[in-house]
């Protein structure tokens, strides 16, 4: 059976062309977005501009403070190496629950990331990395585990901002992926080395 497509709202529309900028690394890290500029920059009422606003400071994308614009908040290399040092606990129990195993979202997130095309934006290559990962962590089949991970994705995110300078070819990015995957199917000992190299590095050089 087809369903009927819904149109996307205006809200909805100006929020992904701004979350767009944000992944992509246009809208850099303490740039203000005032509501009157991207009102008049995209032709959309104030109303508009700030339901969108509001949409991406819930994402954690944005970041507003009391009689300030929405901003993209600066994340230091301090608050990815903080990062990181949650996130590995948490990849590490997905690696143990899912060593042995091939997860297909996972692997279809991958194919996506490697058909992109050479001019896609790095927001696109951001959406399938966490698609990929989100794909391995809903897997193990612990709502907590799930939980614990979304209140990373954020900053996660905007952590993947600062790759695009790192890997500017995509296929170094997708091997390597590949090879993580292709580690977790092969059992425990091979899935626990693999995230631990995966997770080994610092995001401000060589970070995942």
């Amino acid at each position: 059976m087809t369903l009927p497509l819904r149109p996307v709202s205006a809200v909805g529309a100006l929020a992904d062309a701004l979350r767009s900028r944000v992944l992509s690394g246009e809208i850099a890290p303490g740039k203000a977005l005032p509501e009157q500029e991207i009102a008049a920059a995209y032709g959309v009422a104030r109303p508009t501009v700030r339901e969108a606003l509001a949409v991406l400071v819930h994402e954690g994308l944005l970041r507003r403070e009391r009689n300030r614009s929405a901003h993209v908040p600066e994340v230091t290399i301090s608050d990815l190496d903080d990062l990181m040092y949650v996130r590995r606990p948490l990849e590490h129990l997905m690696a143990e629950a899912l060593a042995g195993r091939r997860v297909p979202e996972a692997q279809a997130a991958l194919d996506r990331m490697d058909r992109l095309p050479s001019d896609a934006p790095w927001s696109a290559v951001v959406a399938e990395h966490m698609a990929l990962h989100q794909a391995l962590i809903e897997a193990v089949g612990s709502p907590r585990l799930e939980r614990l991970y979304a209140a990373l994705a954020a900053e996660i995110r905007l952590g993947l901002v600062r790759l695009r300078e790192v890997y500017k070819d995509r296929e170094v990015l997708v091997r390597e992926h590949r090879e993580l995957l292709d580690a977790i199917a092969a059992g425990p000992e091979r899935a626990r080395a693999a995230v631990a190299d995966h997770l080994s590095h610092s995001w401000g050089v060589e970070g995942r």
